[in-house]
């Protein structure tokens, strides 16, 4: 297994038909379809300002797009400084046990040391081995349990 040669960038207009690409295949892994109202505003709030969304992305020596992770900061009450929720995390089928995810959760780690994050989280689902595997080498698993209301 050879592992390609990745470097991550913050994403830009001109990924929008990459991305887009990714962005529907990484909901059919998870069985979602969402409508194109919250894809648009998704990519939206990437170049916004005034929103704490961000995407990077992934690429090989050729430029070929290898994954994305989609992270959100916030202030937190456990500790001084944002919190880093990484919000989506996707390797597309041909990159994935390549560490690519690997390296685009490494990036997030890294800039929050640079940006005094206190802490970087992320959820999945329990069935995920595969990611679960990579998962258990990086961070610790919580004992918190989540619940949702959908509004």
């Amino acid at each position: 297994m050879t592992k390609p040669n990745v470097a991550l960038r913050i994403i830009t207009p001109e990924d929008k038909s990459k991305w887009h690409e990714m962005w529907s295949d990484y909901l059919t892994f998870y069985k979602q379809s969402l409508g194109p109202d919250i894809t648009n505003e998704t990519w939206r709030r990437f170049f916004d300002d005034t929103c704490t969304m961000y995407c990077s992305i992934a690429e090989n020596d050729r430029g070929q797009t290898l994954g994305f992770a989609i992270y959100v900061t916030h202030p937190g009450s456990w500790g001084i400084g944002d919190v880093c929720y990484l919000e989506d995390l996707y390797v597309t089928p041909e990159a994935r046990c390549k560490g690519v995810a690997r390296k685009l959760i490494e990036r997030l780690i890294a800039l929050g040391k640079e940006n005094n994050w206190y802490r970087v989280y992320w959820h999945t689902d329990d069935g995920n081995y595969t990611a679960r595997a990579l998962y258990d080498k990086i961070g610790t698993l919580s004992d918190r349990v989540k619940y949702d209301v959908p509004l």
